[in-house]
């Protein structure tokens, strides 16, 4: 029996990345340097099979990596606002120094990865996994078989990847600009 293939991709450098803030479901757009990691992913990833579907989430950085991977694919990327990233409340926007400056025991906490921890006030590492673990299962379940592309952000690909068999019903590998390409079973390490 065959399975479903799932290729895990973070979002390219967005504006609020280079300009270190922290985004949650802020919505700022690709920077120049994220659109040309994206094209440069896009010719990485050209010559390998296709994907058979093409999702992200519906958050403008996300999107627009899809989007050139798509004209690469000739596919139209399907967006799913139950994919966006982490929520962090009143983090968004802001950078981790600022942060520091009037949560310095959230951060601590954040950083030390308590799973029930609500980052800024928004979402926990749990919640997280718990909202977006079921819509990988609800598409591994529906496309199964074929070879699923996901544009993702990183607190997601985190809640994902943390658990070993969360993803029990692919193979998977993981790839970001760099596309790294991991075989069935392999470990998984995202710093």
């Amino acid at each position: 029996m065959s399975r479903t293939r799932l290729l895990l991709i973070r979002h390219a450098e967005s504006e609020w990345n280079a300009r270190g803030l922290w985004q949650g479901w802020g919505d700022p757009p690709l920077s120049g340097p994220g659109r040309a990691q994206a094209e440069t992913l896009a010719q990485q990833l050209a010559p390998q099979p296709q994907a058979d579907l093409l999702v992200s989430s519906d958050l403008s950085r996300a999107l627009q990596t899809a989007e050139i991977l798509g004209r690469a694919w000739a596919l139209v990327p399907r967006s799913d606002e139950r994919l966006r990233e982490l929520r962090v409340g009143r983090w968004e926007a802001r950078t981790r120094q600022q942060i520091a400056g009037f949560d310095a025991t959230g951060l601590e906490r954040f950083d030390a990865g308590d799973p029930l921890w609500r980052a800024g006030g928004g979402e926990s590492a749990r919640d997280l996994a718990q909202r977006v673990r079921p819509v990988i299962a609800e598409y591994l379940e529906r496309y199964a078989e074929q070879r699923l592309a996901f544009v993702l952000h990183l607190g997601v690909l985190r809640a994902l990847l943390r658990e070993p068999g969360a993803l029990a019903h692919a193979s998977c590998w993981e790839c970001g600009p760099e596309a790294l390409e991991l075989e069935p079973g392999a470990p998984v390490s995202l710093v």
